[in-house]
């Protein structure tokens, strides 16, 4: 019995045993006591961590930042902030959660010197088919504490229904679905929020830059929203970066493409995603979903380092989770306006 759902099952032992395409875990037979089974992986494309990305190099941030960040933003003396995307297990069950994973993230992102002010995270936080969406958004939450700063969540498709193209909230397709009412109500209630799109600021102590970050819910989208994009986007600042959980190429979300058309109308430094389980770079979309879900490429988890250096620009790096490593080969650097520095 799978979380209140029977299903026949093949046993297993040891971990072994079972047939492709599933997994050998140990679950509840009808009487309720403990069995391994084969239960069947619904996730394809599963790639094992690899440090094949590129050679690893350590991160010369320069000094601590500065200031104080809470949950409406605040001042810092310069731009430091990691980035962390898609944690959901590979299996919809609480077993399967990547605990180790994402705890061991945060751990390395507390213990990061200089340490980051504050983490925005790119959604899917929970795999939820067969489970209580709040138990393993409770999981994460535990782990994300490891971290002692602000943490702002992005609303993910999981957080939803599941599918990219679910719309959530009152007036949508979906409606409140119970997935969405345990989002709102243990994780972005943390943030002191009850709308999952805000924006907050983070502007220089001494008056020289000024910048906002503004999270999409493409997942409860609705014409406001769009109103409300426009106008936060329309306000200048030195810096400006938009989050969301689908990347570009996910059009079947409801927020995407209205979301890419207002946010090409103006200036902006940088597009943080997820929604795919690697991490990439093309033009001014930075994509980190390697934060313990089924990876989709040869890279292992880790986070993204966003780095205000003493130019003005923002380098960009992945950070190995175990190592505080950076892979060479992804290291990117934007200015302001989100064209190409050196």
């Amino acid at each position: 019995m799978l979380t209140g759902t029977s299903f026949c099952l093949t046993p297993c032992s040891a971990g072994s045993g079972c047939a492709a395409g599933t997994s050998c875990l140990t679950e509840s037979d009808m009487a309720g006591n403990a069995a391994k089974v084969c239960v069947p992986q619904l996730e394809c494309g599963i790639i094992p961590p690899s440090a094949d990305a590129g050679p690893a190099v350590p991160v010369d941030a320069g000094a601590a930042a500065t200031g104080t960040i809470g949950l409406d933003g605040g001042t810092a003396s310069r731009l430091l902030f990691a980035a962390v995307g898609d944690t959901r297990g590979d299996l919809p069950l609480d077993s399967a959660y990547p605990t180790a994973v994402i705890t061991q993230i945060y751990k390395t992102i507390e213990g990061f010197s200089p340490r980051p002010m504050f983490v925005v995270s790119t959604g899917d936080f929970a795999f939820e088919l067969l489970t209580d969406t709040t138990t393993q958004l409770g999981y994460y939450l535990t782990a994300r504490n490891q971290f002692t700063g602000p943490f702002f969540p992005v609303l993910g498709n999981h957080e939803c229904f599941t599918t990219v193209s679910s719309n959530c909230g009152t007036g949508n397709a979906n409606g409140n679905t119970p997935q969405y009412t345990a989002f709102l109500s243990t994780m972005l209630s943390t943030t002191g929020r009850t709308v999952p799109y805000y924006t907050f600021r983070v502007n220089a102590s001494d008056g020289s830059w000024t910048s906002k970050f503004v999270i999409i819910a493409a997942n409860a989208w609705t014409d406001a929203q769009g109103t409300w994009l426009d106008s936060v986007l329309s306000a200048p600042t030195t810096y400006t970066f938009v989050l969301r959980h689908e990347d570009v190429t996910a059009t079947t979300a409801p927020g995407v493409p209205p979301s890419a058309t207002i946010i090409a109308n103006h200036p902006y430094t940088l597009l943080i995603v997820g929604h795919i389980h690697t991490y990439s770079h093309s033009g001014q979309q930075v994509l980190f979903g390697n934060g313990g879900a089924p990876l989709n490429a040869a890279v292992d988890y880790g986070f993204g380092l966003f780095n205000q250096r003493s130019d003005g620009t923002i380098q960009v790096d992945a950070i190995d989770y175990k190592t505080g490593l950076a892979d060479s080969s992804f290291r990117f650097a934007v200015h302001p306006d989100g064209t190409p520095a050196p």
